[in-house]
């Protein structure tokens, strides 16, 4: 493989060691290696949080990319290590569906449970998988390793409900993805659904606290100060937002909320 950058997106934090330690252990095995952090802010154990940036980060690197997030409540347990082979490239971490809004974004061509030693540290802790088996199978992935090399191909992978968008009678169920820093609500609804729909100029959309037709826009500046509207954002999900305010604040909306649309005329 002549590509060998290596992404890592965690809740780490810098405080503490633990990004090093990945680093180090990628580096001691494919020291040609080009290491690129995408995040290690995600809020911890916010595994919502991390397949939304993944997601959105993914796609922008060159194909062939080995991109290794851990975000991991789980590590220790049962739950397993995988490696998704994709058309674009791989993501390595938790079967916790941290991986596959990222992963199906760019087309699924294979899972596989990481249980080969050979492509582990000698000594693998229950806490830091991150270290011991995530980073070191990225990096004998980047010397040239075959994915079916590390171990069995599988197909029941966790998908949660963040993942998941629901048709129902002409109207689809999502949940929301995410809050940014501008209070825009981006859903796990993508262009494509509205698309199927045949979204044009208004869009009924239904939260816990009731039900709003928004202005389907393509960009913010379309509407007025402090006026809410619709539009698909730059990672390629429906947004509720209000330009210049907080649509957060506004409809009272917090990551994993249910919000359904449906068409609806002016």
């Amino acid at each position: 493989m002549s590509n060998k950058i290596i992404t890592l997106t965690t809740d780490f934090g810098l405080k503490d060691p633990y990004a090093a330690e990945m680093k180090a252990a990628i580096l001691s095995i494919c020291p040609s290696a080009m290491i690129i952090d995408v995040t290690h802010e995600i809020e911890k154990f916010n595994i919502r949080m991390g397949a939304y940036v993944l997601a959105s980060a993914a796609l922008y690197f060159p194909k062939g990319t080995i991109h290794v997030a851990v975000v991991d409540p789980g590590v220790g347990t049962r739950r397993r290590s995988i490696l998704i082979k994709t058309r674009h490239g791989f993501f390595v971490g938790p079967d916790n569906g941290l991986l596959i809004l990222a992963a199906e974004k760019t087309g699924v061509d294979g899972v596989y449970e990481l249980t080969n030693p050979r492509f582990m540290l000698p000594k693998v802790s229950s806490t830091f998988h991150g270290r011991d088996v995530f980073a070191p199978a990225a990096a004998h992935l980047a010397n040239g390793a075959k994915p079916e090399a590390f171990g069995p191909e599988i197909r029941d992978i966790e998908k949660p409900s963040f993942a998941k968008v629901i048709e129902r009678k002409g109207s689809f169920t999502g949940e929301v993805l995410h809050v940014d820093g501008f209070g825009n609500v981006i859903t796990n609804i993508s262009a494509e659904v509205l698309a199927r729909m045949g979204v044009r100029d208004w869009l009924r959309v239904e939260l816990a606290s009731g039900r709003l037709r928004l202005r389907f826009c393509k960009a913010y500046g379309e509407a007025k100060p402090q006026e809410p509207l619709a539009l698909i954002g730059s990672h390629g999900y429906l947004e509720l937002s209000v330009n210049q305010g907080s649509a957060s604040e506004r409809f009272g909306l917090k990551s994993g909320d249910k919000v359904a649309v449906g068409v609806t005329e002016k």
